[in-house]
């Protein structure tokens, strides 16, 4: 280890040459020996010495020296060193991004993100939030070279899928998916396709792990499994129940276990005996998995008897489903319907039953007139299970017979339906609809509110309309139009345009429309007071309050143990609502404009106007004005409160609603329109001292 003294000789002798990249490198070889005998300060101000470029030593200026261990601090300042203008910085709020330019008297870096362009950081934010991108980062390729990208991702879609791997580690199929979507790998409603294609690689790929489980990772592996005597010495020791089946089922897959010696198979077979074992009574989703496993492999222990009267107790066979990978659900409901009596016990439990469990049972029993006779049951009550309504207005040809006939139209062969006839022990096509009708409205939560979303989907999707449409007859197609029609809980933007796609499909429909009276739309603008308010607002976040949290997260690393740190979790989670509260604000700053309302007129209610309404409990005033405008002593609303948006578009003598309790409907008349006056133009300038 080098002598200190020798050290500050050393780093003198950089400050006379002006040798900064000398002394960083020195500094960093010898920190922990500089660190027991010279304060971060101190070195600091050595550095400081090296160099008359000004952008270097407002990095010097902006990282904290002393606030934290020194090792922090050092990298912080080869971080700032590596944001030039034109270098690609990383970040997980918002992807890939290029420096723009420094700023070195405000210490401040802009960074140009593809959603977030000119976007400015503090060089403590910087420090915190931004990593300098790798060069083999799947992000830096497509900035690189976007043929090469594009090509990847197209022609092998099993290699890209491991590119994405390499630079964000292993993860879950769902973190996948959002890692390609929301940068744009992959588009959402192409995600289905591009992960078929590539799962059929990467199954073929000894390097990579696909788990069973979409909540466990993808792993790529550091070289292949040979199988040999090493391998089966080591699974023969292993006491994961997850890991054992793992390793079987590549095992199975790898075709290895039909030429595998009795002695291997009696270890695989004792393995997986205890995997049973241990996952009794601790995760029934893995018991399912191995119980199905066993069966498959033909071994006799545990017994298949006994595996199954555990999964029939307590129901464990449906909370089973609702966990086990959707690819797998099949498999256990083939191992349970080993009977009649089996077979009855999962139809009177289709209710409780995920929507992939309903669906194996009728892609395996539908033939059958008990299973029949129990899905009819069901969608005769008045509140059909959720799953099975999807199932079968999404999937309806899979619940009758249905004749197709091709008719030549347009030069083109073309399939029109002859007839139909459903299982008769289902309602009509109408009463389905009606209870697809019924899902759709409200909220929902958990399994329901998944099928909430598909049912909504259909209704969105035109052909699945017209293939509707086309199975009802025409008073019940009308039944149906109005039905929804008067649905008033789906959402206002998706039934609009429902409505109309319906009145397309069907014309004569429109004449049973019911005609909405479509409210104006107003410019987003408010007072120059709340906007410069809000201005101020917001520079007081970015400017005090997100740097005052960087230094919160630095301190707090000097804790220790981050996993177990109170303190730095706290600030990380401080922020996270930070960083959220600064994007709404910019964007909303963007978006509503300061105004005076010089152009609002009186001939109706709107922002810029004072309205006198009379009630049950006598007259009141109300100035309308902006979005962010209100002050409860002058009784001035905000444009986009409940009462202002009830008596926005109204003129003398209407009447609207006046927000009360829930289930409680008063209304009042607006008497009397009137222009702003000087008191309320007063109260709408910018405050002293306050500039937008």
């Amino acid at each position: 280890m080098a002598d200190t003294e020798a050290l500050v000789s050393q780093l003198n002798e950089c400050g006379e040459k002006l040798d900064f990249e000398g002394a960083f490198r020195l500094v960093r070889e010898n920190r922990a020996e500089l660190d027991k005998k010279i304060r971060a300060d101190g070195i600091r101000d050595a550095l400081k010495k090296t160099t008359k470029d000004r952008l270097l030593l407002s990095f010097l200026d902006g990282v904290d020296f002393g606030g934290g261990p020194l090792d922090e601090s050092l990298v912080k300042l080869e971080k700032l060193v590596g944001f030039q203008p034109g270098a690609l910085v990383l970040s997980k709020a918002w992807g890939l991004g290029k420096v723009k330019r420094l700023d070195y008297f405000y210490k401040r870096i802009t960074v140009d993100f593809k959603t977030k362009k000119n976007h400015q950081l503090t060089y403590a934010a910087a420090c915190d939030m931004l990593e300098v991108a790798p060069e083999g980062h799947i992000l830096v390729l497509r900035e690189a070279d976007p043929a090469a990208f594009e090509k990847l991702l197209k022609e092998r879609p099993g290699d890209f899928v491991k590119e994405v791997l390499k630079s964000y580690g292993d993860m879950t199929i769902v973190r996948l998916e959002d890692v390609c979507v929301q940068n744009g790998f992959v588009k959402a409603v192409n995600w289905k396709k591009f992960w078929e294609e590539a799962r059929k690689a990467l199954h073929q790929d000894k390097l990579v792990e696909i788990p069973a489980k979409r909540t466990d990772p993808i792993r790529l592996k550091a070289s292949a499994e040979d199988y040999g005597d090493g391998w089966l010495t080591a699974f023969s020791h292993e006491t994961d129940p997850k890991l054992i089946l793992a390793a079987v089922r590549e095992y199975v897959a790898q075709g290895r276990f039909k030429a595998a010696a009795d002695d291997a198979k009696a270890k695989i077979a004792d393995r997986l005996e205890f995997a049973v074992t241990a996952a009794r009574n601790v995760d029934d989703a893995l018991y399912a998995r191995l119980a199905s496993l066993v069966l498959e492999l033909g071994f006799t222990k545990p017994a298949a008897a006994d595996m199954r009267a555990y999964l029939w107790e307590r129901k464990r066979y449906v909370a089973a489903a609702a966990a086990l990978p959707a690819r797998e659900v099949g498999a256990m409901i083939a191992f349970l319907a080993d009977s009649d009596d089996a077979k009855a016990k999962l139809y009177a439990a289709i209710p409780e039953f995920c929507f992939t469990a309903v669906s194996e049972i009728v892609a395996r029993f539908g033939t059958e007139s008990a299973c029949r006779a129990a899905i009819g049951g069901f969608m005769k009550d008045t509140q059909a299970p959720a799953t099975l309504t999807t199932l079968i207005v999404g999937k309806i040809e899979q619940f009758g017979k249905f004749e197709y006939a091709e008719v030549p139209i347009d030069g083109k062969n073309i399939k029109v339906l002859k007839s139909y006839e459903l299982w008769p022990e289902l309602p009509p096509v109408a009463t389905l609809l009606t209870h697809a009708i019924a899902l759709g409205e409200g909220r929902r939560g958990g399994e329901t509110l998944k099928m909430q979303n598909i049912v909504r989907r259909l209704f969105g999707d035109k052909a699945w309309l017209e293939k509707m449409f086309k199975l009802l007859k025409p008073a019940d197609q009308v039944l149906f139009f109005e039905r929804f029609q008067a649905s008033i809980a789906w959402d206002p933007s998706t039934h609009h345009a429902t409505v109309v796609r319906m009145t397309h499909i069907i014309p004569s429909l429109e004449s049973h429309l019911v005609k909405v009276e479509k409210k104006k739309e107003y410019a987003r603008v408010t007072s120059f007071r709340s906007y410069g308010l809000r201005k101020q607002e917001y520079l007081k976040l970015i400017n005090e309050d997100m740097p005052a949290n960087v230094k919160r997260i630095e301190f707090a690393k000097s804790y220790g143990d981050l996993s177990e740190n109170a303190e730095y979790q706290y600030a990380k989670d401080e922020q996270r609502v930070l960083m959220q509260k600064q994007t709404v604000m910019q964007a909303e700053l963007e978006a509503v404009k300061p105004g005076d309302f010089s152009d609002a007129t009186t001939d109706e209610v709107m922002p810029g106007v004072t309205v006198v309404i009379e009630g049950a409990e006598g007259r009141k005033s109300y100035t309308v004005l902006g979005e962010w405008d209100n002050d409860i002593d002058k009784c001035i609303l905000a444009s986009k409160t409940r009462l202002a948006q009830n008596m926005l578009g109204k003129k003398v003598g209407d009447q609207f609603e006046l927000p009360g309790a829930e289930g409680e409907v008063k209304f009042a008349t607006v008497v009397e329109i009137q222009p702003l006056s000087d008191e309320i133009r007063e109260w709408m300038k910018l405050p002293p001292g306050v500039q937008i």
